[in-house]
């Protein structure tokens, strides 16, 4: 672990007992592991982003239907150089500019990693009918009253309209959706003949990853977990330990 003044990471808290579920985050959580950074960890709840991320002058990350900004979470604040980032491959970008040892990115090849996000995404969402509901659920109340208000808009559907039954045929027929899309994005590595995206060695594009397979740990029933976990050899969990042992 690095010394120095160090780097505050905003995070959004749960009532899992680990309190971090968030993949987004995730992925800022894990490149500051992999790359030995100190920092400490600022929960904020859904209804504060807004006004904490504006407080400190971090940028928005999008824009809402209505046109307005819109402010999201990961965020970081570097005590050693006073910047505010938000967004995570940003922060990724910005932590490998301002701190180069053990680049997240060897060689720099930051152009990459939104093809690959443009790739990757829509086999991700498959997950949604499964994840998003279960997140909802896990929340602390104001977040998940703000959470349930904003992703019924957005989906437009109610939580449980969008989570399919326990045992019926529209569970089966969406996980099957959800193996196939990584069954892809196992290909994908089957395809290169390498153990990670970044090669022989990990690189951010295992580390996003990672932060999809920790949802679905943190988020799923046990036993959706339990039967990813052996998806493709076990090369998921196996993945996610490596990652969270940095």
């Amino acid at each position: 672990m690095s010394s120095g003044p160090g780097i505050v990471f905003y995070d959004i808290p749960s009532q899992h007992a680990r309190v971090t579920w968030s993949p987004n985050p995730a992925k800022t959580r894990y490149a500051l592991d992999f790359k030995g950074l100190a920092y400490t960890t600022e929960w904020v709840e859904y209804p504060d982003i807004e006004g904490v991320v504006k407080a400190l002058g971090g940028a928005p990350t999008g824009k809402k239907a209505d046109g307005r900004p819109h402010y999201t979470l990961p965020m970081i604040r570097d005590l050693g150089t006073g910047q505010v980032v938000t967004d995570s491959l940003n922060i990724a970008i910005y932590l490998d500019k301002t701190y180069p040892d053990k680049p997240l990115m060897p060689g720099g090849d930051w152009a990459l990693i939104p093809a690959f996000e443009s790739a990757i995404q829509p086999l991700l969402s498959n997950q949604l009918p499964f994840g998003i509901p279960a997140s909802q659920a896990l929340l602390n109340p104001p977040s998940a009253t703000y959470f349930r208000a904003t992703r019924e808009v957005m989906f437009a559907q109610t939580m449980e309209d969008m989570l399919p039954a326990p045992g019926s045929e529209r569970e089966t027929t969406q996980w099957a959706k959800v193996q196939a899309a990584w069954n892809t994005i196992d290909g994908w590595l089957t395809t290169a003949g390498t153990k990670y995206f970044g090669g022989a060695e990990r690189n951010y594009a295992d580390l996003y990853v990672a932060a999809y397979v920790f949802w679905i740990r943190t988020v799923f029933t046990e036993d959706k977990w339990r039967d990813f976990a052996t998806w493709h050899g076990g090369r998921w969990a196996l993945l996610l330990d490596t990652v969270e042992k940095d």
